[in-house]
C-alpha cells in the first residue's frame, strides 16, 4: 500500500490541502475527494477535454495531471468560474446560444473557453476553433459553440 501525499494548493481561490495516492489523477480527487463534479471522466487519455481545468493559467487535462503536482498551484474549475451573481457571461453565451446538447462536454468547453479569453480576448473564428480542437463534442457540429465564444469575447471586451 502506498502513503498518501498531502498536498496543498489553491481551487476557485481557496486554499485547499488533500491527501492523495500519488498515482492518483488530479480529475479523481477534484471529483471524489473535493467533490467538485464539473470535471467530467470521458477518455482517461486527455483526448476529450471534458476534464479541463485551468491550472496556473494553463489549460490541462485533469486526468492527465497527478494530484502529487498540484502542490503549490493555483486550480480554476467550472465551478469556479461562476460570478458572485450567478452566470459568467460565457456561461449565459452558451445558454443564449444554444451550445449545450447532453453536456458531457459542455463544462470542459466552458473552462477551455476561460482559457481562451484569459489569452487572447478577441479571437478570430479560426482561433476559437483552433483552441477548442481539444475538446470533443458527440453531439453538436460546433458551430453554436463558436458562436457563443465569439459573442462571450465580444461582450466581455465591452464590459471591461
Amino acid at each position: 500500500m502506498s502513503q498518501r501525499i498531502h498536498v496543498q494548493t489553491e481551487i476557485n481561490g481557496e486554499a485547499q490541502d488533500f491527501l492523495c495516492d500519488p498515482r492518483e489523477s488530479l480529475l479523481d480527487v477534484l471529483r471524489n475527494t473535493m467533490g467538485l463534479t464539473g470535471a467530467k471522466e470521458g477518455c482517461r487519455n486527455g483526448n476529450c477535454g471534458a476534464c479541463n481545468v485551468i491550472m496556473d493559467g494553463i489549460l490541462v487535462n485533469s486526468c492527465l495531471v497527478l494530484a502529487v503536482e498540484a502542490e503549490g498551484s493555483s486550480i480554476t474549475t467550472v465551478e469556479g468560474i461562476n460570478t458572485p451573481v450567478g452566470l459568467h457571461l460565457i456561461q449565459q453565451k452558451y445558454m443564449d446560444h444554444a451550445a449545450l446538447q447532453c453536456g458531457i462536454c459542455t463544462l470542459g468547453l466552458i473552462v477551455a473557453t476561460k482559457a481562451l479569453l484569459d489569452h487572447n480576448p478577441a479571437p478570430t473564428e479560426h482561433d476559437v476553433r483552433l483552441w477548442l480542437a481539444g475538446n470533443l463534442c458527440r453531439c453538436t457540429g460546433y458551430d453554436k459553440i463558436v458562436r457563443a465564444v465569439l459573442d462571450a469575447a465580444e461582450a466581455m471586451r465591452e464590459n471591461v
